[in-house]
């Protein structure tokens, strides 16, 4: 067409749904876009340039010809122009493909099928499942699989003829149990092919059947009371069933539903899917799209939509999101779902969101902090223990007694991630008897925070309890007592493997033991452990030497006390002079004292 004058070509665009294409003064596509109605489409952008961003008006500038072509449907619109955006690669497109290739799982096409992992599909190779946004998630899915059927790895020719003729003999797979030797002729095609419908079944998220296998090999075992093979059988059971508890989210009747959620600012926007089947999530991938026009959110959600279903391969018929797609796909209803358990997906799917956009932000922070280090472990702290916020300033509780004598409680203060003594505290228990770890550590978090509300001044950005779920309870009580519970991320930490407890959460969190995170933790819960064994050791001192005066005549508890704090120690005492001794005790005591120190 000739050059581009929206007064003249304009009124003579068609009404019709199509694709557009901007061209530049070098005849570069810059801009290819979708409408439902070009010329209503393209009009709004030499309409009200002024309400425009700055991306757009620089697009507009730079517009010298107009292509389009008129499609059927709306649909027919959004398919063409995902095929023109990843063919061109305009300049003010999103790039809907990135640059990834994420692995496959291949269920081989050859005799005694193999499991194996590839990056290209190619169909006449095998069936492929994925594509595996999370290689650990597939590794774990293989190494699963392989521990409940007996499948070959290796890549053997494994044609009758070949079998027949001898040129194969087992190797060390077959002889700890985990290949039946197919490759001797020692297993059965038709068991091995039993196998495999199974292995593909629950690649495709449907494991019922092969529980429904072990569970019937189990009873026919255990009626020929060979409880041997049915305890194995059990265990196969047993593992597939918690692989899948670990898995399921929602009701398992969801059967197939692919789950988008988006939020955006204005410059970029940030994605999460996950496909789920039988309530369980096979797929999960967060991602960010740099915004290069101001681009309608739906719109934007709607492409995005497309272009994942289409790398995933999701003839999924129903797409939750949270925001409503632009246009319905042929075979598929979108559904915005308000409560239940599609809701609870949904809820999960944004939390994915959220917390990647968080994380985002946290390490660009970190990077503009010029690599300080003290900024680098607060921010993995914030995300390994997903906090809202920074953990500036963070206190941390320990327990010490020895066999229930001279109980000293010790909290001792990080902030920037660095100790901070002059806000180091002990508690010495009033209302506990004895050595109780859980009354005790009530009793200090009640005081302690009582007081900071009392003061009104700074609360912790986190509080760290030393031990396990029973301490961690303790403290969450006293919190919901005086009011402060939720408002608080609070954790414990128990020494035997380093795990990480959360209020209301059974299951620990491990985090890796190299990372800086958990070393910051376990520097405070050993600063706690020695601020308060120091202060444990001082208190046992001072009670001693406090018996030890008494039982001179005269001195009473009171007055041990005095002396004790005036002197600190007993040889100090005997050092002292008459003049010093007199100042606490008076002039004529004083002469006593000092004489029977000397035999003391």
């Amino acid at each position: 067409m000739s050059t581009f004058d929206p007064k003249s070509i304009l009124p003579s665009l068609p009404e019709d749904p199509g694709v557009y294409r901007y061209f530049d003064e070098a005849g570069t596509i810059i801009y290819i876009g979708k409408a439902k109605n070009l010329k209503n489409r393209v009009s709004s952008y030499f309409t009200n340039t002024k309400g425009k961003d700055n991306k757009t008006r620089r697009l507009v500038s730079q517009i010298r010809k107009l292509e389009f072509t008129i499609v059927h449907s709306e649909f027919d619109a959004l398919l063409l122009e995902n095929t023109l955006i990843k063919q061109f690669q305009p300049k003010y497109n999103i790039l809907l493909r990135d640059d990834k290739t994420y692995p496959f799982i291949c269920l081989t096409r050859e005799r005694f099928p193999r499991l194996v992992t590839e990056r290209r599909i190619n169909h006449a190779m095998g069936t492929f499942f994925g594509p595996y946004a999370n290689p650990k998630l597939m590794n774990a899915l293989l190494e699963m699989l392989h521990q409940l059927y007996p499948l070959r790895t290796c890549a053997l020719n494994l044609k009758e003829s070949q079998i027949e003729a001898g040129k194969y003999k087992v190797c060390l797979e077959y002889h700890i149990g985990n290949c039946k030797g197919p490759c001797e002729g020692l297993e059965q095609e038709a068991r091995y092919m039993e196998y495999i419908d199974q292995v593909s079944q629950i690649l495709k998220g449907n494991y019922q059947k092969a529980k429904t296998f072990f569970i019937g090999q189990m009873q026919d075992a255990s009626t020929r009371l060979a409880f041997e093979q049915a305890q194995e059988w059990k265990e196969k059971w047993q593992l597939l069933e918690n692989f899948q508890a670990k898995s399921t989210v929602v009701n398992p009747s969801i059967h197939d539903v692919d789950v988008f959620s988006m939020v955006s600012d204005e410059s970029l926007a940030y994605i999460n899917f996950m496909k789920v089947i039988n309530g369980t999530i096979l797929q999960s991938q967060t991602w960010e799209v740099k915004k290069k026009l101001e681009e309608d959110e739906a719109e934007l959600l709607t492409m995005l939509i497309w272009e994942k279903r289409d790398q995933f391969q999701s003839k999924a018929k129903e797409i939750i999101t949270n925001i409503p797609m632009s246009i319905e796909f042929e075979g598929a209803k979108n559904t915005l779902p308000s409560q239940g358990d599609k809701r609870k997906l949904l809820d999960m799917s944004l939390k994915n969101v959220l917390y990647f956009r968080k994380e985002k932000a946290d390490r660009k922070a970190a990077e503009e902090s010029g690599g300080d280090r003290k900024m680098r472990v607060m921010i993995k702290l914030k995300n390994d223990l997903r906090l809202n916020d920074l953990p500036k300033h963070i206190e941390c509780f320990d327990n010490s007694n020895l066999q229930g004598t001279n109980p000293v409680s010790a909290m001792v203060c990080f902030k920037n991630s660095l100790p901070s003594k002059k806000d180091y505290r002990t508690f010495t228990p009033k209302t506990v008897e004895g050595p109780d770890d859980f009354a005790t550590m009530y009793e200090v978090i009640t005081r302690r925070y009582t007081r900071l509300l009392e003061e009104e001044a700074e609360l912790p950005d986190l509080i760290i309890v030393d031990g396990g779920k029973g301490q961690l309870s303790s403290a969450c009580d006293a919190l919901k007592a005086i009011g402060l519970y939720g408002q608080i991320p609070i954790i414990g930490i128990a020494k035997r493997l380093e795990e990480i407890y959360f209020p209301e959460d059974s299951l620990p969190l491990y985090i890796d033991k190299k990372s800086e995170s958990l070393k910051l933790i376990q520097q405070l819960r050993d600063e706690a452990h020695r601020f308060g064994i120091t202060a444990h050791r001082n208190k046992r001192s001072k009670n001693f030497i406090v018996s030890q005066l008494e039982t001179m005549d005269g001195i009473g508890k009171l007055t041990a006390a005095k002396l004790l704090k005036a002197f600190g120690t007993v040889a100090q005492l005997k050092e002292a002079s008459e003049e010093d001794l007199a100042k606490v005790l008076g002039k004529m005591k004083a002469l006593q004292f000092k004489k029977k120190l000397e035999n003391l």
